[in-house]
C-alpha cells in the first residue's frame, strides 16, 4: 500500500503573513532528506493567509527562492507549496464496494479507491487533499492494511481537505508570476503534522496547534494521520499590533519588544524592568518614553487570554476530550513567545510541548524554530509521495454511504484493538 518514495530534489515554499521562506532539499536513495539552501524576506502582501498584494508577494517569492538557489548552487523549476489561509475544512466520505467474500487483491482495493474519488463531493470548494485512512471488513473498522484478508464487503473512508478555491488560485497565480511550476497546493496542517510529531503522537491521538502571524490551525491527528481541523483567524500579529496600539510605538519596534522583552508568564520582577519605546514617528518631537515589562506583558496576555479560549473551544467542537493526558503540541511562529507552552498548558489542563522540525540534515539554526515548521512538512509531505485520489480517474461504480459517527473515535477505537 506505500507509494515509493521520491528521490531527488524537493523545494518548499511557504507563503505566511510575516514571511516568505524557501527550502530545497535533495533526498537520497537512503531516504535522508539533505537541506542544500534556504531563504526568507518579509511578506508585505499577505493578510491572514490571503493574497492582498499581488506584486508585493510575487517579488518576495522570488527574492526568498533566489536566496535559496544562491546557497543551494542550482537553478530551481518547480515547488511545494503550503497554504494555511483560514476556510480550511476537512471532512470524511466513506464508500463501499461488494466483493463477494473472495480474497482481496490490488486490484480490489484500487477499484475501491477510484470510487472513492467519484464521489467526493467538496460543495464548491477545491479539494487539496483526498486521502485514504482507515479501511473497513464486513463492518470491521480501522483495518489499515486489507490486501490478502477475505470480506464480504470492503470500505474506506476518506479524508477530504477543501478550501475556498480564489485564495489557492491567487496564490497559485503569484507562484506562476514568480516563473516557478506549482508540483502541489498543500494545506499547511498536514505538513506540519509531519515535520513537528512523532509518529506514536500521531497514532496515539495529539493536537497540533500552529500559532501563524494572521491565523491559528488547530488540527486533530489520531491513528497515524489528520482526522479533523479547524481555522481561528487570530495570530502572533494581533499581538504585535495590541503592543503598537497600546504604547504608540511603530510596528516593526513593538515585534522586537515582543520578542525581546515579552512573555506569556508574568513574575514580580517584571514591574522593575524598563524597556525604551521610540516615537511612532520619525518626525515627531515628542521624546521616547518607558514602560515597564509587567505593562507589556499585560497586553500580551489580555490578547492571548482572547487567543486560547478560542482554541480550547476549537478543541472541544473537533471531539478533543477525554483523557487529561492528551497531548496538545504548539508550533508557528506564535509559539516561540516565551513562557508560551507554561500559559496554555495552565489554561487548556493538559500536557503541551513545542514542536519544531525534525528529520533534516544539515537545517540551519535560523530555520529550526517552530516558526519554520510548515516549511520543513512540505518537503517531509513532497518525500513522502502519499496516496491522493485526486489523481486517480473514476472507472467502476460504487454504494456510496454517509460517514456516521467521527473519524477521531473511530481511530482511538481502532488503536485500543490493535487493527
Amino acid at each position: 500500500m506505500a507509494a515509493a518514495k521520491t528521490t531527488g530534489l524537493i523545494t518548499a515554499l511557504d507563503i505566511g503573513s510575516w514571511k516568505v521562506s524557501a527550502l530545497i532539499a535533495e533526498v537520497s536513495d537512503s531516504g535522508d532528506v539533505q537541506v542544500l539552501g534556504t531563504g526568507q524576506r518579509e511578506s508585505k502582501g499577505v493578510r491572514r493567509g490571503y493574497i492582498a498584494d499581488m506584486d508585493a508577494t510575487e517579488r518576495a517569492i522570488r527574492e526568498a527562492m533566489e536566496q535559496a538557489e544562491r546557497i543551494a548552487g542550482i537553478s530551481i523549476e518547480d515547488v511545494w507549496v503550503g497554504f494555511s489561509a483560514g476556510g480550511l475544512v476537512s471532512d470524511i466520505a466513506s464508500v463501499e464496494v461488494e466483493l463477494g467474500g473472495h480474497r482481496i487483491e490490488q486490484d480490489d482495493i484500487d477499484e475501491l479507491l477510484a470510487a472513492g474519488r467519484n464521489s467526493l463531493d467538496p460543495d464548491g470548494r477545491m479539494i487539496l487533499h483526498a486521502q485514504p485512512t482507515l479501511y473497513t471488513l464486513d463492518g470491521l473498522q480501522g483495518v489499515k492494511r486489507p490486501l490478502g484478508l477475505h470480506a464480504d464487503t470492503l470500505g474506506v473512508d476518506i479524508h477530504v481537505v477543501c478550501a475556498d478555491g480564489s485564495p489557492v488560485r491567487n496564490i497559485d497565480l503569484c507562484v506562476r508570476s514568480a516563473h516557478l511550476e506549482v508540483k502541489s497546493i498543500v494545506a499547511s496542517p498536514v505538513a506540519t503534522g509531519m515535520a513537528v510529531l512523532s509518529e506514536e503522537e500521531r497514532e496515539l491521538g495529539v493536537a497540533l496547534v500552529e500559532i501563524g502571524g494572521g491565523v491559528t490551525n488547530v488540527s486533530l491527528f489520531a491513528g497515524g494521520m489528520l482526522v479533523g481541523l479547524t481555522s481561528i483567524p487570530f495570530g502572533a500579529a494581533d499581538i504585535t499590533d495590541d503592543i503598537a496600539s497600546a504604547f504608540g510605538a511603530r510596528r516593526n519596534q513593538a515585534e522586537r519588544m515582543k520578542c525581546f522583552y515579552g512573555s506569556a508568564t508574568a513574575s514580580p520582577r517584571d514591574n522593575h524592568d524598563m524597556i525604551d519605546v521610540a516615537p511612532l514617528s520619525a518626525d515627531d518631537e515628542g521624546e521616547s518614553h518607558r514602560i515597564t515589562r509587567a505593562q507589556l506583558i499585560a497586553v500580551i496576555r489580555q490578547r492571548l487570554e482572547h487567543l486560547v479560549g478560542e482554541i480550547a473551544k476549537a478543541l472541544k467542537d473537533l471531539g478533543f476530550a477525554g483523557p487529561v493526558g492528551r497531548q496538545v503540541v504548539l508550533t508557528g511562529g506564535g509559539a516561540e513567545l516565551k513562557g508560551m507552552a507554561d500559559y496554555v498548558q495552565g489554561v487548556l489542563g493538559r500536557a503541551v510541548r513545542i514542536g519544531r522540525p525534525r528529520g533534516l540534515l544539515g537545517l540551519p539554526d535560523a530555520h529550526s524554530g517552530p516558526g519554520f515548521a510548515t516549511l520543513a512538512g512540505l518537503v517531509h509531505y513532497a518525500a513522502s509521495d502519499p496516496i491522493d485520489l485526486r489523481v486517480i480517474m473514476p472507472e467502476h461504480q460504487s454504494v456510496v454511504r454517509t460517514a456516521r459517527g467521527g473519524l477521531l473515535s473511530k481511530l482511538i477505537s481502532a488503536v485500543k484493538t490493535g487493527y
